[in-house]
């Protein structure tokens, strides 16, 4: 399928796409949506930012065009992805088509997701969770579902959903359509789809583990005193949008915080916040109010702005395929991005994770005689709300964008070679696109770190061992 004017769907559907200027579809719906439309169940994997909510929209609505008594339910892991997912929807949803929606989320009121139920809404997106609060409620009346999708389904079961999900399908009929759409396929989703799904038909686009190839990919070897000083860096010499990812919320609030003390456009967003505020945020951000996004793993998975043009994992996730999910807000719909992941001594073992994931031939360093990591620390930079941040001239250690005069040797002591960039050029210790005017700096690890350039030849690495070209 080379166009949606060649699909097997009703005019009035065929109309709405056009004016969307939906003409040429992305891998992903060329391959699923006849499949889709033939009534067939599918088990679907696909990198985030491929279209795959399109995919399952298109045949969504055309069945309920086609069955005026149909009803089609849509669950996801979170509020942000479910409104998301409702927008895509109602987009295409015209005048003439003309069937009522209903967005069932925690944080928004529950009168209003009532009122949407009692007119009828034949197109449910929601939340395990609430979902389930609406059928104890008996609000919900899944009995008349002809269409079933479970989007992102590796990840409402990493959030802990398998229980209120399996207690959703219970309430399903038996004579449905199901599309079971995953970034990742772990046995825990085959054992679903083997489950529920009825003969699936795989379909996939490329690897689920390797990023998106116009992901520019760096790394910024920190110590984690210094990290901070080395973001606020990265915001100085990057231009557009940035979204950050830290590890707890604490954090993100806290972080938050400082940039604003010190002038920065920037907000956080994570799971603490009302869905009000949440929504305020992301609006924020989308339109380019904001500069600036902090935020916790809540994000990394459907949040759809084309905006964003770099992404900074300031932590390193919790979960190795997360990495895959984060670094996927960027490059969407076609685009270029960057991601940059800063990386401490203390990383080096979910770091090996990830490299694994993405390099099947990653092979890590062997775990004998690790240096001192304490070795070449230097204090902490004196906090300065006064600071002057377009000054970027100012030399300091492991900065982006300064130069090393000081040939002082510091080493972590791994062994092993990690290329994230061009295998050409070493690394240089705690900067990105950097330079170096003299002396050696090695730390420990022989091989390459290709995640900056230096003009003289400084070796300086973390140096895990085998090749991990991201640039593919």
């Amino acid at each position: 399928m080379e166009n949606f004017k060649l699909l097997k769907i009703e005019d009035s559907l065929k109309n709405s796409l056009e004016k969307m200027k939906f003409t040429k579809p992305t891998p992903i719906q060329a391959m699923a949506i006849p499949v889709a439309l033939e009534g067939k169940d599918i088990l679907g994997t696909a990198q985030t930012g491929t279209g795959k909510t399109l995919a399952f929209s298109i045949p969504l609505i055309n069945k309920l065009i086609l069955d005026k008594n149909a009803f089609a339910l849509v669950m996801c892991p979170t509020r942000e992805l479910a409104t998301q997912v409702m927008a895509a929807i109602k987009s295409i949803i015209s005048d003439k088509i003309n069937i009522k929606t209903a967005l069932l989320i925690g944080g928004e009121a529950m009168q209003k997701q009532l009122r949407q139920l009692g007119n009828r809404s034949r197109i449910i997106v929601g939340t395990p969770g609430r979902i389930n609060d609406h059928l104890k409620r008996k609000s919900l009346n899944l009995s008349a579902t002809k269409y079933l999708v479970l989007d992102e389904t590796d990840r409402m079961l990493d959030m802990g959903f398998t229980p209120q999900i399996e207690l959703i399908l219970k309430f399903v009929p038996k004579d449905h359509q199901t599309l079971l759409f995953s970034a990742t396929l772990p046995q825990n989703i085959v054992r679903i789809s083997e489950r529920y799904l009825n003969k699936p038909q795989r379909i996939s686009t490329g690897s689920t583990s390797v990023p998106i190839a116009k992901i520019k990919q760096e790394t910024l070897q920190v110590f984690k005193e210094n990290k901070y000083d080395q973001l606020v860096d990265q915001f100085i010499a990057r231009k557009g949008s940035i979204l950050v990812f830290v590890k707890t919320k604490r954090g993100a609030d806290k972080m938050v915080k400082r940039l604003k003390e010190e002038g920065h456009s920037a907000d956080a967003i994570h799971g603490d916040l009302r869905q009000s505020k949440r929504d305020r945020v992301i609006t924020s951000f989308r339109k380019g109010l904001k500069r600036i996004l902090i935020a916790t793993d809540v994000a990394a998975r459907g949040l759809d702005i084309p905006l964003i043009q770099h992404v900074i994992n300031y932590d390193l996730p919790q979960v190795p395929e997360d990495y895959v999910h984060r670094i996927g807000r960027t490059a969407r719909a076609g685009t270029e991005g960057s991601a940059l992941t800063f990386l401490t001594p203390d990383d080096r073992s979910m770091w090996n994770e990830i490299s694994k994931l993405i390099d099947p031939n990653f092979k890590p360093a062997p775990r004998g005689a690790r240096g001192d990591s304490r070795s070449g620390k230097r204090g902490k930079a004196p906090y300065n709300k006064k600071r002057k941040f377009r000054d970027e001239k100012k030399s300091s250690y492991g900065r982006s964008s300064s130069s090393s005069r000081d040939g002082e040797k510091k080493s972590f002591g791994y062994k092993g070679k990690s290329s994230f960039g061009d295998k050409s050029k070493p690394s240089s210790y705690g900067r990105s696109s950097s330079s170096s005017r003299d002396g050696e700096k090695s730390f420990g690890y022989k091989g390459k770190s290709s995640s900056s350039s230096s003009r003289d030849g400084e070796k300086k690495s973390f140096g895990y061992k085998g090749k991990s070209s991201f640039r593919r």
